[in-house]
């Protein structure tokens, strides 16, 4: 699992910090861990599954549509690009 070194920061946010965990009953680590999830993948983002499935259904796609794009498809590998 990575590690982060945090540099630099002031005596106040620390104490803040660590006032903030206290609160929530872990350690500073974990609550600084909380914060940094929270940050970089909130509980609202929008998943791409999700918003693909919910297009389709606004559409009105089935799976009954999806199976006959498998039947029609070609399943031939594609030939490579030639820049010559």
């Amino acid at each position: 699992m990575p590690a982060v070194t945090i540099r630099n920061l002031s005596e106040e946010a620390h104490r803040a910090l660590k006032v903030r965990a206290a609160r929530h009953g872990r350690s500073t680590e974990a609550e600084m861990r909380a914060i940094l999830e929270g940050a970089v993948r909130p509980a609202q983002r929008v998943r791409l599954g999700t918003a693909l499935s919910r297009l389709s259904r606004k559409a009105g796609l089935t799976n009954a549509d999806f199976e006959g794009l498998d039947q029609v498809r070609d399943i031939k590998p594609a030939e490579p690009l030639s820049f010559e």
